[in-house]
């Protein structure tokens, strides 16, 4: 997918990301994957949240949105209180069958390269303890595990356990 264009969302693009969030959510349960995401869980409302402290990144390909991730500048649920050298990578997602396999690693390196930019040194995430598919495809990207953190809460949902992993961008 030579094609993709990378941007920040905007308020126009809320639909479009929670139907994308939607639409992994239902791959997900088809894929075997029941305790991660549930189709409805987060609307529209979330990620105007995120974009108020954080920034919503859309992947797009002819004019369709097929891919994108949150990024946060803080994680205190999960990492605590941590000087400001990170930044934190949440609910990457493409648009399963529309998309050629790697693209979700190619939304990583672009997310990883925004964190950079910002001047910090490290990417961090949180996968689900359980996820072993999700966690190895972290540790293939790069990451390395630096934690656990249990009982997480979750928007909508209850407190999950996690895997916590990162990977140094810059320095």
């Amino acid at each position: 997918m030579n094609d993709l264009r990378f941007r920040l969302a905007d308020d126009t693009d809320l639909a479009a990301v929670a139907h994308l969030r939607d639409k992994a959510a239902h791959w997900m349960l088809a894929q075997g994957v029941a305790d991660q995401w549930r189709p409805g869980e987060l609307g529209e409302d979330h990620f105007r949240r995120i974009m108020q402290s954080g920034e919503v990144w859309l992947a797009e390909a002819a004019g369709h949105v097929v891919g994108a991730w949150e990024l946060w500048w803080e994680d205190d649920d999960a990492w605590g209180s941590q000087p400001p050298t990170a930044g934190y990578i949440h609910r990457l997602m493409v648009a399963h069958g529309s998309v050629p396999p790697g693209t979700g690693r190619k939304l990583l390196q672009v997310a990883e390269r925004r964190v950079a930019e910002a001047g910090r040194l490290l990417v961090r995430l949180d996968c689900l303890a359980t996820n072993e598919r999700l966690n190895a495809y972290y540790l293939n990207a790069g990451y390395r595990v630096v934690g656990c953190k249990e009982g997480k809460p979750q928007p909508g949902g209850m407190p999950k356990s996690f895997t916590l992993l990162e990977k140094p961008v810059g320095g």
